[in-house]
């Protein structure tokens, strides 16, 4: 128990640096120790999700980077579509949703790797709005909060990074909680072991929010977080094609 939490506060540190909820570190994480993705995997990393999101809400709100009337917004259109996912993954072999979610961490990894971008000279919110429709259901169905496509999508359509991140920390909040709806009859949890994740969650991703609102991680932390989620999700794909 005591090397899965320790694990997962260091990944809530470097989600939380990053703008990220945790359940995209947490999801290929936690798969190396519980079998079962969709009934065990997934709603204990979107429970941490949500809480964890939470908290580095507190942190950059703290610091003046979260824009209310905007992120409400969001969440809202993120919270009624996510549990479309999740009830969609239901129906979906397991093999075929770590192919799905081994694309997505590919292109997380394609990002965290390019330059960064400037944001434009004018917001765009409205097509914000429009694109946070099917990311929100496919982060739904792949168990994590919709922060790894948001966050970029607001930096295209112009917001700057660091207020990017505070309404994308707000906006994955409750559709973490909304897409358990469709797991709860199904999903298994150790009361304990979550307890003491959700801790560990907790304090790492506001520890990381606070870190973030001084300054932005090095393009090389960036880098050496998306290697290593790609390497976790690559192992589980190869254990699967291998049998």
């Amino acid at each position: 128990m005591e090397v899965i939490v320790a694990g997962l506060f260091v990944l809530a540190i470097l989600s939380g640096m990053l703008g990220l909820g945790v359940a995209f570190a947490a999801v290929p994480f936690l798969s190396f120790f519980m079998q079962d993705l969709v009934h065990q995997v997934q709603p204990i990393s979107l429970l941490l999700n949500g809480v964890t999101a939470l908290f580095a809400v507190a942190g950059f709100a703290s610091s003046g980077y979260v824009v209310w009337k905007k992120a409400f917004t969001l969440a809202l259109v993120t919270t009624l579509f996510a549990p479309v996912g999740s009830w969609l993954v239901q129906f979906v072999p397991q093999s075929y949703i770590w192919y799905i979610y081994l694309a997505a961490v590919s292109f997380l990894v394609y990002r965290l790797f390019r330059k960064a971008q400037a944001a434009t000279e004018k917001e765009n919110f409205k097509l914000v709005l429009i694109l946070a429709v099917p990311i929100s259901i496919l982060s739904g169905f792949l168990g994590v909060g919709p922060g790894f496509l948001l966050m970029p999508t607001l930096i295209l359509l112009g917001f700057q990074a660091k207020q990017a991140a505070g309404i994308n920390a707000f906006a994955v909040t409750p559709p973490s909680f909304s897409a358990l709806i469709p797991h709860w009859q199904t999903a298994q949890f150790d009361v304990e072991l979550v307890t003491y994740l959700v801790i560990a969650g907790a304090v790492g991703s506001f520890i990381g929010a606070k870190v973030t609102s001084v300054f932005l991680p090095s393009d090389r932390l960036k880098q050496l977080f998306g290697i290593l989620i790609i390497v976790m999700t690559g192992y589980k794909v190869y254990r699967f094609i291998c049998g």
